[in-house]
């Protein structure tokens, strides 16, 4: 606000600005143009401007690809200095004046998931030592303080573990080979799903060992182990492995890698475990038979305890005595079979059809820290903005040149066609509910065809040797230190570019918009003339190579509707493009939509039809195997939980009512048959 102003005055001069922000000198941003105030303002209803309880401050930072130098490495650590310096210095000025301050930059939300991320280090080493102990107990024998030394499997345990990290750091290694960039998640999640994963196969085979009579060689007993479960471990292996490996035709490159590097991790760990962990199987039974400590393999104690008894000469342990004499008995009985079967096919069919319920995406308040200075610069923004992100339409290939009409597609202003896109834009902004778009775009084609009208006394002008000259109110025509605006004689001789005569029915020639348009960009607005392109279109048109008639491509920046919930940003996505789509088509001309956020929700928009594709096809391959987990926490314990019930419960039943004879039945039905002599 101009300091020359007393605060009595102040008051006024804002009211004045609100009403007359697009042609007061005194009410244009630091570069003359005019800046509407609902795109800088917040917290006030309709246009009630002078209700606003918050204001909005925007600083714009270049951008550019990779190839281009380090101008992305400038504008990252012009971000990182300005969070520093609003965290050390803005924040407590702020405070210490009983106001609320909130910021952010496009790369915050990045940098505090990767601090996240690293926060999270001490929970995950946790969780794979939970595992880690896990897997030891249960590969384990029923502990007993007596023998628990012996007959404990920590490093069987331990030995298990390492064989996951190997077929992790296999998978990584693989894929940096042929070219293939991991991520942060690869490391921090494959090692736990994979562990999570294989832990079946380990237990799986160290329990089927456990099973075979002790009167039988350990060679004996590891091959009829192999014999009685290999397949199905096979199979279920094999099954996972595919069912991760149909993630790799995802369209998303994180998830479509991710999956890659989570498919070969899982091939690896299943060859190790029915090598190398066999192998390593096969010293640990011969270590505790020959009574030497587990983790001391060294140290050998002397035989004074009783000998195991039970199957194989070993006590069933609890879990396994629970599963035979009540569990079993319980699901066998036909009453409870109809039950359970009838209780999961109505929370199948639930599931279905709630399912179309999920709102797309993560709320990033809940993603990001607790202490993360986002939380409340997304809160203030849910509760304060009155318009949402800016949205450009690009328009690719526009051919400016005299015999074009895409001109004419395009503008919005006198002669334009009533279908062009910028008054297509106007039209979907008066139902913003559905458009999602907040307001009629910024046009610097409408502006540019206004500047260079000759109605437009003081925009397009030139010295009597055709170049550029300024309007009067603006250096070399003023002079600030004598206030000779519009006297200067350096100026008198100026002419409008043009007269109607020298336009064709009120439009440029290919020349004249060659010649011409890069003056517009050029030009600074002013009182005399508000319409120059300088700072407002300065980055809006690109022109490499529009000497040849055609612009690669250009933008028409407007806004989106505020936009609070992860819900709101997919289908203002899914509406922009929607309705890019249709203008293309009428127009036959290339457009297309963008907005900052896009590049984080483009993975939302099909992700329905994506997850049934896959869940389809992993249906399919699972159904041969088992099922398996993701790492979210709510649905990842939801997966266990279910998974649980379906493998001890449901499976069993279906099997029991559908499945082939029991195997353990046969067995006994032979042991049973009386012995038949043979007559001499």
């Amino acid at each position: 606000m101009d300091p020359t102003y007393d605060a009595d005055d102040r008051v006024d001069h804002v009211k004045y600005c609100f009403q007359h922000y697009t042609s007061a000198d005194s009410c244009m941003s630091a570069f003359k143009a005019p800046l509407d105030p609902s795109t800088v303002l917040g917290g006030f209803s309709g246009s009630n401007y002078t209700e606003a309880s918050a204001f909005i401050v925007t600083y714009p930072v270049n951008n550019a690809i990779e190839s281009e130098g380090n101008k992305t490495e400038k504008a990252v650590a012009w971000e990182k200095a300005f969070i520093q310096l609003a965290k050390d210095e803005l924040v407590p000025m702020v405070q210490s004046r009983n106001l609320t301050f909130s910021f952010s930059s496009e790369s915050s939300i990045e940098e505090e998931l990767k601090r996240e991320s690293t926060a999270d280090a001490i929970t995950i080493l946790i969780s794979y030592l939970v595992m880690f102990a896990y897997i030891s107990l249960t590969l384990g024998d029923t502990p007993r303080l007596s023998s628990f030394y012996i007959s404990s499997k920590v490093l069987l345990g331990l030995s298990g573990v390492i064989l996951v990290m190997l077929s992790v750091l296999g998978s990584v290694g693989f894929f940096s080979a042929i070219g293939v960039k991991s991520t942060l998640i690869i490391m921090e999640v494959i090692p736990f799903l994979v562990l999570a994963v294989g832990v079946d196969n380990m237990c799986i085979l160290v329990h089927a060992v456990k099973r075979q009579p002790l009167d039988l060689p350990l060679e004996g007993r590891i091959s009829n182990a192999l014999v009685e479960v290999g397949p199905s471990i096979t199979l279920a292996s094999l099954a996972e492995v595919l069912a991760f490996a149909v993630g790799s035709f995802i369209p998303m490159p994180a998830c479509r890698v991710f999956s890659m590097f989570a498919a070969l991790a899982v091939l690896l760990d299943f060859l190790l475990q029915v090598t190398a962990f066999v192998s390593l199987i096969v010293f640990d039974f011969m270590r505790a038979e020959d009574r030497r400590i587990d983790c001391f393999p060294c140290i050998k104690v002397s035989s004074t305890h009783e000998s195991e008894k039970g199957i194989g000469g070993r006590k069933p342990g609890l879990l396994a005595r629970y599963m035979k004499e009540v569990h079993a008995p319980i699901l066998s009985l036909w009453g409870v079979k109809i039950i359970v079967v009838s209780t999961f096919v109505a929370f199948t069919l639930a599931s279905i059809a709630l399912s179309t319920r999920i709102d797309p995406g993560l709320e990033q308040k809940i993603v990001l820290p607790q202490d993360s200075y986002l939380q409340g610069y997304f809160n203030n923004i849910s509760e304060y903005l009155r318009i949402g992100p800016p949205l450009y339409f690009v328009v690719k290939n526009y051919n400016y040149s005299s015999e074009s009409i895409h001109t004419n597609q395009l503008c919005s202003i006198s002669q334009c066609n009533s279908n062009s896109l910028l008054n297509e834009i106007a039209r979907a902004s008066l139902t913003p509910e559905s458009s999602y778009i907040a307001k009629p775009a910024a046009s610097w084609l409408d502006d540019f065809l206004v500047w260079i009208s000759p109605e437009a006394f003081g925009c397009c002008r030139k010295f009597t040797n055709g170049t550029y000259c300024p309007p009067d109110d603006q250096p070399p025509c003023c002079s600030a230190n004598d206030g000779t605006c519009g006297m200067s004689a350096v100026c008198k001789d100026c002419t409008t570019c043009f007269r109607h005569s020298d336009l064709d029915n009120d439009r440029l020639s290919t020349a004249q918009f060659k010649e011409k348009l890069p003056w517009f960009l050029d030009a600074l607005p002013s009182a005399d003339c508000s319409k120059g392109g300088h700072g407002a279109y300065t980055t809006s048109v690109e022109l490499n190579g529009y000497e040849n008639g055609v612009i690669q491509a250009s933008s028409f920046r407007t806004y989106h509707t505020p936009l609070n919930k992860q819900v709101d940003y997919v289908n203002s996505m899914r509406a922009a493009r929607e309705f890019s789509s249709r203008v293309s088509d009428s127009l036959k001309m290339e457009i297309f939509p963008y907005s900052v956020f896009y590049m984080f929700f483009e993975q939302y928009l099909d992700i329905w039809k994506t997850a049934l594709i896959n869940l389809a096809i992993a249906i399919g391959l699972v159904g041969y195997g088992t099922e398996k987990e993701v790492y979210y926490f709510q649905m990842y314990l939801a997966l266990v939980l279910l998974g649980f019930l379906h493998g001890l419960v449901f499976l069993p039943v279906v099997l029991s009512m559908f499945g082939p004879p029991s195997r353990c039945v046969q067995v006994e039905r032979q042991d049973e048959r009386p012995s038949v002599s043979s007559q001499p």
